[in-house]
């Protein structure tokens, strides 16, 4: 008896002109148009990723903007955080020579928090670059309330999975590296040792909020759901 054929997924190319249109009509609710299930299907396929990254960038821009008001250009999101790297720098160095032990403290604490909240976005938009994936607007995400930067979807379906994984890992890792920079600079500084305790729980706290929520909400999850994707694609 032979075998019944195999059935082709369906052509997302209708599926993607509807949502586009209810898109510019006003409905940015994607997930309940049924967008993310078409965005999975085409990314482990390099030619429906040539055919529709820049529709799928379209729909993903559009509906981002119309919903997130609150935005910033990427050029401007940068140098704010550039700034405040700067800041969390100077008041490491500032613990050095300060005039008593507990504003000592107190400085590198506040430059690993400062650091903890600057680096993040920066850290993916250097990685993002290098895989040449752009970005379109910093935005304010949360909860709690901290900076978020937006991606072009059509570079980042252009680039290599693999390289997207790491693009998400980025802002995690500079994080969690944040306050043990800090720590590097107390000895020495005369700050006492609640300070060296307290940067090092800040982190251990960040390590574990990764661990138990960041694998199933935030970059964590992203950077596994990519890797599966490189894994798919490779496997074609």
């Amino acid at each position: 008896m032979a075998e019944a054929p195999v059935s082709e997924p369906p052509d997302p190319g209708p599926a993607l002109d509807r949502i586009e249109a209810a898109v510019e009509g006003g409905n940015t609710d994607l997930r309940a148009l049924g967008f993310w299930p078409i965005v999975a299907r085409v990314k482990p396929d390099r030619v429906l990723v040539d055919r529709f990254a820049d529709q799928i960038g379209r729909i993903d821009t559009e509906a981002f903007r119309a919903g997130v008001r609150l935005r910033a250009p990427v050029w401007l999101g940068n140098a704010l955080l550039f700034a405040g790297m700067a800041v969390g720098l100077a008041a490491a160095i500032a613990a050095r020579s300060a005039a008593s032990p507990g504003l000592a403290g107190a400085l590198l604490l506040a430059a690993g928090v400062i650091w903890s909240v600057a680096v993040h976005c920066p850290a993916h938009w250097a990685i993002g670059r290098l895989a040449n994936i752009r970005f379109t607007d910093y935005f304010l995400g949360g909860p709690p309330p901290r900076p978020g930067l937006k991606t072009d979807y059509a570079t980042y379906l252009r680039a290599d999975p693999m390289s997207r994984a790491w693009m998400h890992a980025s802002g995690a890792i500079a994080t969690k590296l944040a306050p043990f920079v800090a720590l590097a600079f107390w000895p020495g500084s005369g700050a006492p040792r609640w300070s060296a305790a307290a940067l090092i729980a800040l982190g251990l706290i960040q390590i574990a909020t990764d661990v138990t929520l960041s694998v199933k909400v935030s970059d964590w999850k992203k950077f596994s759901r990519e890797r599966a994707v490189a894994r798919a694609r490779a496997g074609r």
